[in-house]
């Protein structure tokens, strides 16, 4: 046996300026030797697996790889040097161009050779099967018309300023999976290491308990039928009344019978698709992470700062590099119609900027201003992903990127509650809303708010020695606060 990770394939690219690792699986004892741009590379095999390293090497393309282990050779051609991000989360990362604004006409139209991606098959368990014929499900895809249809219609936006501003191949390759908590991503000795990871495992144990494969298989034939019913029915009122209420919708199509049933085999399971999915591109060279998710965990938005970074550390380590850049996209606003805000978006929100300002070599894009009330998915998805492209200007390409204005500090005066910003804000429309001062006894309450320049001064009657200052701490707010670049100021707890 001798097969090379499928993420090996014509077409690929390769991350320049790093070490290249070249790996998959072969037969113990065997010595398996590659040559890529007139440089030879050579491993023994080691439990099943070998790894061949490479030399950085810089932007450029119509390389040629060629691997063999004395019997079996493999020859794969068109081969580009360039910058390779991995574009990780649910379902709005996962989000195809096909189903995204102007996605048609581009996928019709658009063609660039230097501009690919590969998509890891999304699988909820491993089999022998399947590894043997992975290759098969899994290569390199060039963007030509007709043939970008499934890509993350987020990170092809992103792909498309690397490519005009940067001027060097793009590779992309695509780890998502919709509805999924962050700690599907994460490795079960990691998420046993902290109280946040934990908490995730004992709520799987408590779901699942004794159930066997059987009873799972039994219980998800029988989700796909309820669910594929309710969906329906959704639809049919939808379409009758397209701004229905959530509760009045519930009301007669029934409730939502998320989520799916837990079992050993879920891909919502707590480390599952990191095993199944991430692990088969790793240690891959990748330029960045790209990173939209957090919807599935406002269930739990007090664990979310400690869930993230672990995944991140893990991810740097499972891709054998500790200063992979990972750049997030903060949620957005949403709510569906008629449904109590219950704040927890904006808890989760508040937990991605920690993580932001914690976490070295992270960026942070800030999309306040992009959800749509009643939409989870909205398909605005270049403003993402040029947000992102400009997050990852400082970060990757050493260069100036257009940030949103944030809160830089605090301090009292008189009655009020002075708030330090990184740049001036402008109001658009209506009056400044959305802020909300508390004393010691951190109890928040309404603010009227007063720009002046780059401070926000704030007041509430019920408040009178603020301590503490937010804003847009909410599921859904009217967006009407920006800089002068045009970007939303950045939602900010200050305590």
């Amino acid at each position: 046996m001798f097969l090379p990770a499928p993420i090996f394939s014509d077409h690929m690219i390769l991350s320049r300026r790093k070490e290249i690792r070249v790996f998959g699986m072969a037969d113990e004892g065997r010595t398996v030797t590659g040559t890529l741009n007139g440089t030879t590379a050579a491993a023994k095999v080691q439990n099943g697996r070998f790894q061949l390293l490479f030399p950085p090497m810089e932007a450029g393309t119509d390389y040629t790889l060629t691997l063999t282990d004395g019997e079996t050779s493999y020859t794969f051609t068109d081969v580009a040097i360039g910058d390779v991000f991995l574009a990780g989360g649910q379902s709005n990362m996962e989000l195809e161009l096909q189903n995204a604004d102007e996605g048609q006409e581009l996928i019709k139209t658009h063609n660039d050779p230097l501009l690919r991606s590969f998509y890891v098959p999304k699988v909820p368990t491993l089999t022998d099967e399947f590894i043997q014929n992975e290759r098969q499900h899994s290569c390199w895809e060039v963007c030509a018309p007709g043939k970008i249809k499934i890509i993350s219609a987020v990170a092809y936006f992103f792909a498309l300023k690397v490519r005009k501003e940067q001027n060097v191949p793009v590779g992309i390759i695509g780890c998502n999976w919709g509805g999924t908590s962050a700690s599907c991503w994460i490795e079960e000795s990691v998420l046993h290491q902290n109280a946040a990871g934990q908490v995730y495992l004992d709520l799987y144990k408590e779901k699942v308990g004794d159930k066997t494969e059987e009873q799972y298989d039994i219980e998800l034939a029988e989700y796909d039928k309820i669910n594929t019913e309710w969906c329906k029915r959704v639809e049919e009122v939808k379409a009758a009344t397209p701004d229905i209420a959530w509760g009045e919708l519930i009301k007669i199509a029934g409730d939502c019978p998320w989520p799916p049933p837990m079992g050993s085999k879920s891909p919502f399971r707590p480390a599952g698709l990191v095993e199944t999915m991430l692990k088969r591109v790793a240690p891959y060279n990748v330029t960045a992470f790209l990173f939209y998710q957090g919807e599935e965990d406002t269930a739990r938005p007090e664990w979310y700062e400690m869930l993230l970074g672990t995944m991140v550390l893990n991810w740097r380590k499972l891709f054998g590099d500790n200063e992979i850049p990972f750049l997030n996209v903060q949620l957005p606003v949403f709510k569906n119609h008629g449904e109590e805000d219950y704040n927890n978006w904006g808890e989760l929100r508040h937990q991605q900027w920690k993580v932001y300002r914690n976490l070295r070599n992270s960026g942070l894009a800030i999309t306040i201003d992009c959800g749509e009330l009643g939409n989870i998915h909205p398909t605005d998805k270049r403003t993402v992903g040029e947000r992102l492209y400009q997050v990852a200007l400082p970060i990757v390409y050493d260069q100036p990127g257009e940030m949103s204005v944030y809160a830089t500090g605090k301090y009292p005066q008189g009655d009020q509650l002075v708030v330090t910003l990184s740049g001036k804000v402008l109001e658009r429309g209506e009056a400044s809303a959305f802020f909300e001062l508390a004393g010691a006894d951190g109890q928040f309450v309404k603010a009227e708010a007063k720009l002046e320049g780059d401070r926000i001064l704030l007041r509430a009657d019920a408040v009178p020695h603020p301590t503490k200052a937010r804003y847009a701490h909410l599921n859904y707010v009217t967006v009407n606060l920006f800089g002068e670049n045009g970007l939303p100021l950045a939602p900010f707890v200050l305590e």
